[in-house]
Order: C-alpha cells, then sequence, then structure tokens
C-alpha cells in the first residue's frame, strides 16, 4: 500500500501561499576570493533575532538537474513524494510535490530514479542532522556562557533550584 502525507493539524504552521517564505532567510555576501565555488554561506535570522551564518559544501560535481528531485517549474531541490506504491518490479508509482512553488506531479518511475530520489533525501536528513547538533551546540555554548555570567555576579541563589 502506498502512503499519503496528512495536512498539518495546527494552525501554528504557515501556509505560504504561491511562493515559499523567505522571510527569515537572507543571503549573506560571500567573498568570491575568500570561497571556492563548491561553497555557499547563508544567514539565517533566528526567531530570538540571533543570527548565524550556515555554511554548506558541495560535494557533488554532477549537474543538479537530473533526477526526481528537482522541480521542473522552479529548480527547486527539494522535490518530495507525498504518495508511493509499487506499480510492478521495475516501476514505482509516485506522486512529487515541491514545497517551494507547489508544483505537483503523479506517475509510474523507475526503480533507479526512486533510488536516487531516496539518496537525495537521505542526504537532505543527514544534512538536517549536521545541522540540528551545530545549532545545539551554540545554542548550549550561549547558555553556559550566561550562566557563567550570572554566576559571576552572584545573580543565582539557592531559591532558584
Amino acid at each position: 500500500m502506498g502512503y499519503r502525507a496528512q495536512p498539518p493539524v495546527s494552525a501554528a504552521f504557515k501556509y505560504g501561499g504561491p511562493n515559499a517564505d523567505n522571510s527569515t532567510i537572507a543571503e549573506a555576501p560571500t567573498n568570491k576570493d575568500h570561497h571556492p565555488p563548491s561553497h555557499s554561506t547563508r544567514r539565517i535570522v533566528l526567531p530570538s533575532g540571533r543570527s548565524i551564518e550556515v555554511v554548506r559544501f558541495d560535494d557533488s560535481v554532477a549537474s543538479s538537474s537530473d533526477g526526481l528531485h528537482v522541480c521542473p517549474s522552479c529548480d527547486s531541490e527539494l522535490v518530495q513524494p507525498i504518495e508511493w506504491g509499487e506499480v510492478s518490479d521495475e516501476r514505482v508509482e509516485l506522486t512529487l510535490h515541491c514545497p517551494n512553488c507547489y508544483w505537483t506531479c503523479h506517475g509510474a518511475y523507475l526503480q533507479e530514479q526512486v533510488v536516487g530520489l531516496e539518496d537525495r533525501l537521505d542526504d537532505g536528513v543527514s544534512a538536517i542532522l549536521r545541522d540540528l547538533r551545530r545549532l545545539t551546540t551554540a545554542n548550549m555554548a550561549h547558555e553556559i556562557e550566561r550562566f557563567a555570567v550570572a554566576l559571576a555576579h552572584d545573580l543565582i541563589l539557592p531559591e532558584d533550584f
């Protein structure tokens, strides 16, 4: 049987409309002499007002325009399956969706194409987990620094515990 993604249950999520919401992400200026072409830098402003700079390293030299992960409408590399099921040993039926421009397509694809899509999705999960570890480390370092300052200024009392 196939899987069908469920719509969000909370009104806390924003619906971006026809274009993705990039209001909290701003491209940082890059120094072409300092960063080789295989690097990209983004400055992300967190809801707390703090900003972080994320440097992405692109290890792939192959063209990213091939594969099911690329949206034919907006060229985003964020296309993901929202429904799937086996048609035969060689083909898989997929409904693909682009979260950037809301393009959707339903079709049967060769197993090797689907494996390529799964590899890209796995790479994306790995990148998200790496970024999560970096953000967690940065946040913990900031909290430790604030705690140390509070201790140094006798702002922590026994009643605080």
